[in-house]
């Protein structure tokens, strides 16, 4: 088995308890996922680990360790957008939560829901798509209002 094995991990998670109802991703995420294998083959792995963790840490657990935050300024209240700076990376050798990959996701508190919005490296493009955020979000806020 290589040091990148997912195979026995990927069995725990089976094992594990459901953290929230709901895990979605927009296909934007998607696409940006697939672009973003090519270079960086534990991903999908890292992907799993974080949304263990971090996640699980930040919204259940309501332990704040500085790597997630809400993005300011987009004038939607529900769902709450977040932007995930600490991301580990096992592609990204030594860099541990400071690989540079970035992951920007919707929260709905009241559905205990989470919508995987964008993910990045920060080599590539210096921050979130705000204009994919309104796009899909705008329609909510508008929802509620009515």
């Amino acid at each position: 088995m290589n040091q990148f094995s997912t195979e026995p991990f990927l069995i725990r998670l089976e094992n594990t308890v459901k953290i929230f109802n709901d895990i979605s991703r927009l296909p934007e995420f998607e696409k940006d996922l697939k672009r973003l294998l090519k270079r960086f083959k534990t991903l999908e792995y890292d992907l799993e680990i974080f949304i263990q963790t971090e996640l699980n840490l930040y919204h259940k657990l309501k332990i704040d360790n500085k790597g997630i935050f809400q993005i300011p300024g987009l004038q939607i209240e529900s769902p709450k957008i977040f932007k995930a700076k600490k991301f580990a990376c096992r592609s990204l050798k030594g860099k541990g939560v400071h690989s540079g990959i970035r992951i920007i996701y919707a929260y709905f508190e009241e559905d205990d829901r989470v919508e995987l919005i964008e993910i990045y490296y920060k080599g590539d493009k210096e921050n979130e798509d705000k204009e994919r955020i309104l796009k899909h979000y705008r329609k909510s806020l508008s929802n509620l209002i009515k």
